[in-house]
């Protein structure tokens, strides 16, 4: 019999997983502050609990879809004595050291964390496309790996309870600072005449050329690690020219600047630094951490 799974925190995301579950035949038993949310799973088969203390005792792996990482002491708080001898898989989000004193809390409580970041949205839960960033302790990860497996993908990082949030918000400053970019440029076009319905598929499609241009083989990741940036095409120069243009076609046009003048400080830095001529990447050397303590992550919990 597959094994009892306890899901708090009823939200899009958490109804994706409890569904997901209920349809690989294990038994779940959810909570929520809102119980009405409950209603349809409990129709399909989820069992509502009473209380976040029923919830806890009633599976030995006990899953976390909240807000964020204060809110698992809002909730856990009222269950405690529940705590001793479960996993707690925290799939919220929140930052990476504040995922340490969770897993210190969870730790004086009995309790084991093991921090996760779901890598797609509430309807690729489960899907073939959907991978799970994990870390925290190896042994209690491996135990439950197969039940976590139906979500997404597993990836475990390490034992650093951090890594996982680390990642997590690594991905999602790549989309959303994507996401501010579209927003931008659909702003700047509109402004010029050319509605966003018009234009909003031409920046997409942007995007979607953009790993080519930059390199899909992880050519930039390499010179980001390595340090060397040949430069031949896309010169910090050049781009840094390019970013000084769309912030003055933003000012011309009185679209917001904040996020032209963040990437155009990129390329000033760089240039201030000597990369003129290197590629584009160089801009790595003067937005990456500067301390050894920063740059590492492996603080243990």
């Amino acid at each position: 019999m597959s094994t009892p799974v306890t899901l708090i925190g009823l939200g899009p995301m958490g109804q994706a997983m409890v569904r997901t579950l209920i349809a690989a035949g294990h038994p779940v038993t959810v909570w929520n502050r809102t119980p009405s949310r409950a209603d349809a799973l409990v129709a399909e088969g989820a069992v509502l609990a009473a209380s976040p203390a029923e919830a806890v005792a009633a599976s030995d792996v006990v899953l976390l879809s909240l807000t964020d990482y204060a809110a698992m002491y809002d909730v856990l708080g009222e269950a405690t004595d529940a705590l001793r001898g479960r996993a707690v898989v925290n799939l919220s989000s929140d930052t990476p050291g504040a995922t340490r004193a969770a897993a210190r809390w969870a730790t004086a409580h009995g309790a084991t964390l093991v921090a996760g970041g779901v890598m797609t949205p509430a309807p690729g839960v489960g899907t073939a496309d959907a991978y799970v960033y994990y870390s925290g302790p190896e042994a209690v990860f491996r135990e439950h790996e197969a039940t976590l497996a139906l979500l997404g993908a597993p990836r475990y990082l390490g034992a650093d309870p951090g890594l996982a949030q680390l990642l997590y918000q690594a991905q999602l400053d790549v989309f959303l600072t994507a996401l501010s970019g579209v927003a931008h440029a659909a702003a700047l076009a509109q402004a010029a005449g050319v509605p966003p319905t018009q234009f909003v598929p031409e920046a997409l499609r942007t995007l979607v050329e953009t790993p080519a241009m930059i390199g899909a083989d992880g050519a930039a990741g390499a010179e980001f690690e390595t340090g060397v940036h040949p430069g031949h095409l896309s010169t910090a120069t050049m781009m840094g020219a390019t970013a000084a243009h769309v912030l003055g076609a933003s000012e011309e046009l009185g679209v917001d600047t904040v996020l032209p003048r963040a990437i155009l400080s990129h390329y000033e830095a760089a240039l201030a630094a000597g990369h003129g001529r290197d590629n584009w990447s160089a801009i790595f050397e003067v937005i990456k951490a500067r301390t050894p303590a920063a740059q590492g992550v492996g603080g243990g919990s």
